[in-house]
């Protein structure tokens, strides 16, 4: 008998305040909540530029009482989660959160979110292989996420992302609980932002947009009975009308915001890039970069990038997504040529269609994001953020401990065929 394929696919999103000013209207909509103890979770770069200060001042003066930790790590791993949560736990009870950083600070905030309202320890709920991959049987509490780079989405999102030090892995707890209540993106929090902190956030915007509008089409995979279905559930209609206006509005501001972080114009486009890319990924998902990425950060060891703290080795998140980006579409191109060929389109009309007249047109979309990588400073493959030929397996390994993203990928991905895409990332131009 022939299988049954699905027939559904579902989206969902937080509510969304946008616009310069917006920050500042948290206060009024926490009480609008019934919210009265409320702990606002920050890390200490953003702490420094004064903004979660002012967001705890607002809300003090509508009557909330605010608690600040400032100590979220960024790149979160389970110790500064933990330490996190201990802090929330002594400090609290709380009746709402408030996450004002990158995806570091509002992941952090997920985790805490998770762990104040519901019994146990970061590994029973981390994702399975790593974690035991339980979910919530308790309602959390509201959290209200407010983005100060432009890029991980994660104030669309049901996933938190950390590193589990012991395992040299990063992984991510998963689930729609996680979601926050409401998505607050005021561009002028992210004039701020260094360079390369605008490029490798910009990235991952990118790459969340590619890998949703490139995902698994819903429709192909095995029907779900409801209690199956998760938060990615495959490329679908309204994820891709999200994951194009994404590509379109970084295609004029994204190069703009790299070269002057003042351009207050670029820096709106790209907030509405980043929040129409997560509100498109948060529901069809990602796949091969993002699967890579997770090793590629994990098992980092003495790359310290400009713009980042100094004094630990990092590769930022939406830089590792990147640097395995061109040869993942290389590789599933032939999944859906015509949807590889559109996004080159829009990214880069011009280049695409020079590409598309010279050479094969596997190569059209790898070539976009090339140039456009170079252009904004991200490193030249992995070769020049300290890996070699002897970590593919490695971090093969690493990539395949991300099934639940391989799932999503648009055809099947083999341990081979993640070498091959690994060995070719180890230098683009």
């Amino acid at each position: 008998m022939a299988s049954v394929t699905e027939t559904i696919f579902t989206y969902a999103a937080p509510a969304l305040k946008f616009g310069s000013g917006a920050s500042s209207e948290i206060g009024h909509d926490l009480a609008a909540l019934g919210a009265r103890r409320v702990l606002l979770v920050t890390d200490p770069g953003v702490a420094a530029t004064g903004h979660p200060a002012r967001i705890a001042e607002e809300m003090g003066a509508r009557g909330l009482e605010v608690t600040s930790y400032d100590e979220a790590r960024v790149e979160p791993t389970d110790t500064s989660m933990r330490a996190a949560v201990d802090f929330a736990r002594d400090a609290g009870p709380f009746d709402a959160v408030v996450a004002v950083g990158g995806g570091s600070a509002i992941d952090t905030a997920k985790a805490v979110n998770l762990l104040v309202t519901n019994p146990g320890d970061l590994m029973d709920y981390i994702n399975a292989p790593v974690g035991k991959a339980q979910a919530p049987t308790q309602p959390l509490l509201p959290l209200v996420a407010v983005p100060t780079t432009t890029g991980t989405g994660s104030e669309s999102t049901t996933v938190c992302v950390l590193d589990v030090l012991s395992l040299h892995v990063k992984t991510g707890i998963s689930h729609p609980r996680l979601r926050p209540t409401m998505a607050v993106v005021d561009p002028a929090l992210t004039v701020t932002q260094p360079a390369m902190v605008t490029a490798a956030a910009g990235m991952d915007i990118l790459c969340h947009a590619l890998e949703s509008w490139t995902a698994r089409w819903f429709a192909t995979m095995d029907a779900k009975q409801p209690e199956q279905r998760v938060p990615y559930c495959g490329a679908n209609p309204v994820a891709d009308v999200w994951a194009e206006k994404s590509m379109t509005l970084l295609a004029g501001s994204f190069r703009r915001a790299v070269r002057d972080g003042d351009d207050l114009e670029a820096r709106e486009q790209m907030s509405l890039a980043a929040t129409f890319a997560g509100m498109g990924f948060g529901n069809a998902g990602v796949h091969v970069p993002h699967a890579n990425a997770y090793p590629i950060a994990g098992r980092v060891r003495d790359y310290r990038p400009e713009g980042y703290p100094p004094d630990e080795a990092i590769v930022p998140h939406g830089m590792a997504v990147s640097l395995t980006a061109p040869e993942a579409f290389r590789f599933t191109f032939d999944a859906d040529p015509e949807r590889h060929l559109a996004a080159a389109r829009f990214l880069d009309p011009a280049r695409a269609e020079t590409l598309t007249s010279e050479g094969e047109a596997s190569d059209v979309l790898p070539g976009v994001l090339a140039a456009l990588m170079r252009d904004i400073g991200i490193p030249n493959g992995l070769g020049e953020i300290g890996y070699a030929e002897g970590d593919v397996d490695a971090l093969v390994e690493g990539s395949l401990h991300q099934q639940r993203l391989l799932a999503t990928a648009p055809k099947p991905v083999t341990p081979d065929d993640l070498a091959s895409v690994f060995q070719g990332s180890m230098q683009h131009w």
